[in-house]
């Protein structure tokens, strides 16, 4: 299998250019990896926590959605969706709840902070806390373990929910798997080197400082004015200028090539204005988002076709999510009350010889790619996989769901076809059984 790669987007701001160089452009890039199998959400469950702005958070859905499909985001090759449109989030959270300890919880970094703050200041420790607050790591273990993410890329500050991901996992998997892993454990992809741009006043390009180019927002007029408040130094045109350590210069590079770069460094060094200078910047950064900001400003235009390419996410992203949370649920006892279809159940075939309830079908597609389904004795098609590249690779998960049974579809690559919920979890467990 593909590894899976899982990415979220909290929904209450407007995207700035530090966000994009330190994050939207390395995660769109890597989404072009050709073994990669890419997941990328609006956490807007998530922004909840932290705004009860509705507005706010409408118009951040929509310019989040728009900044990251404008920047390249190509929703052919990955599963883009709103976290709200997914309803297995939720339901996977409450089953996440029921192992989790209150003692993990009380340890997570922003309940501690809202609990110091809450002393420092005299208050009750509990004072503001909300149960979004104090639930948040469980929240985001469901959206990395709903889909088997094998990595999950975030700042050194994220790092701990990571963890606690792993650890809701094992114990999860621990009670219930019996013996099998229903749970991938994710890795954090701690952004050492993420790129971070300096901001107009050489701190860290940050709302929180008051100190951040827009990336669309107010277009390039609005680009030009932010740039021309970027702090420099006192020196005159003529006089040499020292590129290192200057924000200017380093938001310069994160724009330009490597040849330019030099260029730019000399020019200074030489005399360069510094009003020349900001120019320079503008045109480089102008060149390569402004395209960007016009496909960005059409689709603010046409929310209906943003719409349009979430919900295709979404589809997506359930075809993985619905069949893994019913090997879930059935993993917990929240199974349908039906018959099991056993072989001896099954109708007698001509020969005399016992049909089975269900048998697997391998195919090959017109694409090349290698593909099983699981149909039962009257014909009907209970499951169906994925693509494969390599015939092996499909013959192995069908072995695989012969030996083990319904306990290995959390982690087949099927989707389920069903009409009876349990159909094919009850055929597994009787081919597996027989």
């Amino acid at each position: 299998m593909k590894t899976r790669v899982l990415t979220g987007i909290t929904t209450t701001g407007t995207p700035h250019l530090g966000n994009y160089v330190g994050a939207i452009r390395p995660a769109i890039a890597a989404s072009r990896e050709p073994d990669v199998q890419s997941f990328f959400f609006l956490a807007d469950y998530h922004a909840l926590i932290k705004c009860d702005d509705p507005a706010r958070i409408e118009r951040s859905r929509l310019e989040i959605a728009a900044t990251w499909l404008a920047a390249g985001l190509d929703t052919q090759r990955v599963a883009f969706y709103r976290q709200s449109d997914i309803p297995e989030t939720p339901e996977l959270t409450w089953l996440l709840t029921c192992v989790t300890a209150k003692g993990q919880m009380n340890r997570a970094h922003a309940y501690k902070a809202a609990l110091d703050a809450n002393l420092a200041a005299g208050e009750d420790p509990d004072a503001g806390v909300t149960m979004g607050l104090y639930s948040y790591p469980i929240l985001m273990a469901a959206d990395i373990l709903l889909f088997n993410a094998h990595r999950v890329p975030v700042g050194r500050d994220q790092a701990q929910h990571i963890e606690m991901a792993r650890d809701i996992a094992q114990r999860f998997n621990h009670l219930f798997g019996q013996g099998h892993d229903l749970f991938v454990l994710p890795q954090a992809d701690i952004e050492e080197n993420q790129e971070l741009l300096p901001g107009l006043d050489g701190r860290k390009m940050s709302k929180s400082y008051d100190n951040v180019i827009p990336l669309f927002d107010g277009g390039a007029r609005g680009l030009k004015d932010a740039i021309a408040r970027i702090v420099t130094d006192s020196r005159l045109p003529g006089e040499p200028k020292e590129p290192d350590g200057s924000p200017l210069v380093a938001i310069f590079d994160a724009f330009a090539d490597a040849p330019a770069r030099a260029d730019f460094r000399a020019e200074l060094r030489a005399g360069l204005g510094w009003g020349a200078a900001k120019q320079r910047l503008v045109e480089t950064i102008e060149a390569r988002i402004g395209p960007m900001r016009e496909t960005y400003e059409g689709l603010v235009a046409h929310p209906e076709r943003i719409e349009d390419a979430l919900q295709a996410g979404a589809g997506k992203a359930r075809a993985v999510a619905r069949p893994f949370l019913e090997s879930l649920r059935r993993a917990v006892g929240l199974r349908p009350m039906i018959a099991s279809l056993a072989p001896a159940a099954a109708p007698v075939a001509p020969t005399g010889e016992a049909r089975p309830a269900a048998s697997f079908k391998q195919y090959r597609e017109a694409d090349g790619r290698f593909h099983f389904k699981l149909v039962a004795a009257d014909g009907t098609t209970l499951l169906e996989s994925e693509g494969f590249a390599d015939a092996r690779e499909a013959g192995g998960w069908v072995k695989r769901l012969k030996t083990e049974g319904a306990g290995a579809l959390a982690a087949a690559p099927v989707r389920l076809l069903e009409t009876t919920p349990g159909a094919a979890a009850a055929a597994l467990d009787a081919l597996a059984a027989g």
